[in-house]
């Protein structure tokens, strides 16, 4: 009774002995996963160097809402983190 070894490519028995043995590894498919092991390395270096940098944890506080009506400032102006958003005339408070 004869059982056949099935690799990725074919069988393992050789033809001529009948016997069980390995494929013969090629310098050309050596050369080539070298390559290409190489050139993924490569890219992989390439994508690590190129990727945005993740977003920090930043403490973000609540915007600042600011109103003056006062003598020195501009009637009703209404201010936003420090910047003129709005001026509201005839109002004197909020």
């Amino acid at each position: 009774m004869t059982k056949s070894l099935y690799g990725r490519h074919g069988p393992f028995i050789s033809q001529a002995a009948g016997q069980l043995s390995a494929p013969r590894p090629s310098a050309l498919r050596h050369f080539a996963a070298t390559v290409l092991r190489q050139a993924s390395r490569l890219l992989a270096r390439m994508a690590r160097r190129l990727a945005a940098p993740a977003p920090r944890a930043s403490v973000t506080s609540p915007p600042v809402l600011e109103f003056y009506a006062e003598a020195g400032a501009p009637e009703g102006a209404l201010y936003l983190d420090g910047q003129l958003i709005a001026h509201l005339p005839g109002v004197t408070r909020l």
